[in-house]
Order: C-alpha cells, then structure tokens, then sequence
C-alpha cells in the first residue's frame, strides 16, 4: 500500500508540473512585443518570420531592423537571445543577444564582422515616459574582428570593437563609452593618383590606430556630454573633440523622430524635406550651446606635411612654417575679431615653432541657448568669439 500510494504521488506530481510547465515558459511573442514598445522610443522596430523558444533561449527567424527615415530595412537573418527570464515585474532580462557573423559581397568588395552581440539587456514590462523604463538598455555591445577586402587584399580591419553603458545614480541618466580596437587601413591601394602621390610623399603607407569615446547624458535637463571622441594614429597624431549641449531630452528625441515620420509620409519629397526643415530649425531652437572643444597632439604628421608643402613650392619646410606665420594673420585679419585674431595668430607661431598641440576651446562662463548663437551670427558674427567664450591655445 505504501508502495503504491507513493507511486501515486510521484505520477500527481509528474502530471502537476507537465501541466503547470506551460504557465512557466517563456511568450516569445510577449517578449518581442514588449521589446518593440521599447524599441520604438528610439525610432525602431524589429520584424521576424518566426520565434521559436527552448527553455531560457529564444530564437528569432528572418529578422529585419527598420530605423526611422530608412526605406530599407537592415537584414540580420537568425538573432538567438539567450538566458532569458522575467524580472517579476512583466520585463524581461536577456544575458546575450547573439547575432549572425556578417559576410556581404558586392562587386569585388567583401565586408565581414563576427562575434557580433548585446550583452546584459534590459526590456521594461511598461513604458515609463520621461524614465529609463522607456528605453531599452543593455549594458555592452561587442564585436569581434572586422575586414574589409577590395579584390581580394585586405584594406581595413579592427580587432574588436566595444560599447559600455552604465545607470547613473538613481537613474538620473547614462553614462557610456566605446573603443574601436587596432584599426588598420592599407593606403597603398588608393588609386586617385594625386593622392597617390601625396601619400607617398609624406611616407604614409598605412594607418594604425584605436578610436575612443566616453561620456555621458543626464535625463531630467537632456545635457549630453561627449568628454572624449578621440582618433589616435600611429606617426599622424591625436585628435580629439569635445562637446556638451543641454534640451536633448526624451521629448526632444520624441518629437524629432515623429517628423521624421510625418516627412516619410508625405509622397511630395520636396514638401516634406522643407517641412522637416522647418521641423528641425524649431527643434534646435531648444538646445542649449554647454562648451566644445577640439585639440590635435602631433606625432610627427605636422613636419611631413610641411615639408611636402614646401617642396611644392620650392622651399623647406622650416622656410614653410615661416611663410605660414605671415599668412595667417592676412588671412584671418577678414574675421574682424581682433582679440581672437591675436590668439590664432600667437598659437599658430607657438605650434610651428615646435609642433606638440593646438586647441580651440568655446567655453561660454553661462550655457548659451541655440537661438541667441544662431541670432549673434546673423545680426553680430564678429560677436561670436565673446558669445562663445572660444579661446585658442597651443603647446599647454
């Protein structure tokens, strides 16, 4: 009788949990739904042919990415989201979204990327306007080698390739960053043959580097601060831009996306471009001028590139850099900005004497709303330095 009654149970409660499995399982369908919801707060939408679901992965078939103002959708054929689980309350996590190594030929190009992923997503079971709840996040996006052949040799490559955001406190905004591993460009297959020629004059055969960036954007005021945008090449140098604007809020992007729309919907493109241009000017309007930056630190590029200028021409390059600084001032004396004339021309004398670094700054002492720059340049332009606050330094 025991033995019985004990088998009874263990087949209740095979039958308990064959019929319970179900109310478990993940709904693909939910998931893509709500991650499309997400998804359109960035003015994009994912289709697919098929979802099919194996415990905690989701597989999904043909599937296509449309972005807001492209007529063509990008194929990304079979995207497998693994780990995936409910939060608890109606979203889900996702620990990697993989997706197909890309391999495209067309004429005698080929491009291919592999490794190809998002990892630690986040999609809300409910949009939150105006939140983070209204975004879909993820933590780090990642790519593994990237080629580019052109008959056969290869002319561009890229070891890998990363993305990085993070939530900042209380979910006051985002803070990210990006690097764009040991690109190399081979140089000897342009075929121009002027610039052919200037490339071999100032012995540059290739380009190797690393591309950067960091920063961050605050969700309440919409100021997005871009801290670093660096290209760094080895024999050229590092040039790196800066910059910071306030109102780029998620009403901002909103609104800019639903005139996109509206101009996609207009069959009359020449109507519809002139009232997405109207569109935008209203839309800037809300923005606020923070700070810019650009700077450039030599490493060798600049002594090359006179030396090549001064051989056209007849001289030296030391001959060059001293034409060059009694050019500059003639040149600029049009600008009629006396005090930011003197400044070029004094960081322009520095930075040919000994090459290291030159940087032009616009570093207001109070953030300057969009329609006062754009008022100042039509009615004041020679205003614009002092508006601005731009400084230009070299050698610091």
């Amino acid at each position: 009788m025991m033995r019985t009654s004990h088998f009874r149970s263990l087949l209740a409660g095979a039958a308990f949990a064959t019929l319970a499995s179900p109310a478990f399982a993940l709904d693909g369908a939910d998931l893509m739904t709500k991650l499309n919801a997400t998804y359109a707060t960035s003015g994009v939408s994912v289709g697919y042919s098929n979802v099919a679901v194996d415990g905690s992965t989701v597989t999904l078939e043909g599937t296509e990415l449309k972005a807001t103002g492209t007529e063509t959708p990008i194929k990304l054929g079979t995207v497998t989201m693994e780990g995936v689980e409910e939060d608890g309350d109606g979203g889900y996590t996702i620990e990697t979204i993989g997706f197909e190594d890309v391999n495209v030929t067309e004429a005698e190009s080929t491009v291919s990327a592999k490794d190809l992923a998002l990892n630690g997503v986040a999609v809300p079971g409910k949009i939150v306007p105006g939140t983070l709840e209204s975004l879909l996040m993820y933590e780090s996006a990642t790519a593994g080698p990237i080629s580019v052949t052109s008959k056969g040799k290869e002319v561009f490559s890229m070891s890998g390739m990363e993305t990085n955001i993070t939530r900042m406190d209380n979910d006051a905004g985002l803070e990210f960053d990006a690097k764009f591993s040991d690109l190399k460009a081979d140089l000897t297959t342009v075929e121009d043959p002027k610039a052919k020629d200037t490339l071999n004059k100032l012995g540059i055969q290739s380009l190797e580097g690393e591309v950067s960036m960091a920063g961050n954007w605050e969700l309440a005021s919409g100021k997005l601060a871009v801290d670093e945008y660096a290209f760094d090449f080895k024999d050229i140098g590092r040039l790196n831009l800066q910059l910071a604007f306030s109102g780029y809020t998620l009403d901002f992007i909103k609104n800019m996306q639903e005139a996109i729309k509206t101009a996609e919907a207009n069959p009359n493109k020449e109507e519809a471009n002139a009232a997405m241009g109207m569109a935008m000017m209203g839309l800037v309007q809300q923005l606020t001028f923070n700070s810019a930056t650009i700077s450039f630190e030599d490493a060798s590029i600049t002594k090359k590139l006179l030396d090549y200028a001064g051989s056209e021409q007849g001289v030296t390059g030391d001959q060059m850099a001293q034409s060059l600084k009694g050019l500059v001032p003639i040149m600029i004396a049009q600008l009629n900005m006396p005090d930011l004339q003197n400044q070029i021309s004094a960081a322009v004398n520095t930075y040919l004497d000994d090459p290291k670094s030159i940087k032009i700054s616009a570093e207001p002492k109070e953030p300057v709303p969009f329609p006062m720059i754009m008022g100042a340049a039509m009615g004041a332009p020679q205003t614009i330095p002092q508006v601005l606050g731009v400084t230009v330094t070299a050698n610091d």
